[in-house]
């Protein structure tokens, strides 16, 4: 047990000396595209119905939704989500009284391989740039995955990651 555990811990340490020095990131070639997308930040009342609502809304006018998170909070939920016409989902939301805001993001279509998200937080990190918050998801067997992101400097952090 003890020589599994110095085992486990020396290859912690190789690992996490490879990185910061960049015998992993180097080796990298993941597939990245990333474009700036338009996300919404969408207040909800926290009970059932109040999701199911909004995405019928949306799916009436046509506006498909490429990404969706939701925080909740005791009285409110907050949906963020990438729709395809933001512009549309805002008037749609509007009318409805639905409060809704809007803000640039990320949206980064990636390989899903090990160390992609390593070497953009990495990059991101050597620019200075913060990262607010990021969601993300792949199928296991799928080759890519979508990760939205939300840095503390958009158009730095698209100059950061241009050629991944």
């Amino acid at each position: 047990m003890v020589a599994s555990h110095i085992t486990n811990r020396t290859q912690h340490l190789f690992w996490l000396s490879a990185l910061h020095d960049g015998r992993i990131l180097s080796r990298m070639n993941p597939q990245v595209s990333i474009e700036t997308a338009t996300q919404l930040a969408v207040f909800l009342g926290n009970r059932p119905g109040a999701l199911s609502r909004v995405c019928t809304e949306l799916a009436a006018a046509e506006v498909n939704i490429h990404a969706l998170a939701i925080s909740d909070t005791v009285d409110h939920a907050v949906v963020r989500m990438v729709v395809s016409d933001p512009t549309k989902a805002l008037m749609i939301l509007g009318e409805r009284g639905v409060l809704a805001l809007e803000n640039d993001v990320l949206m980064i279509d990636c390989s899903n391989e090990p160390g992609v998200l390593a070497t953009i937080a990495d990059r991101l990190a050597k620019a200075e740039i913060n990262i607010e918050y990021a969601y993300l998801a792949t199928s296991p067997k799928s080759s890519h995955g979508l990760m939205i992101l939300r840095p503390s400097n958009v158009e730095k952090a698209e100059r950061a990651l241009r050629d991944l």
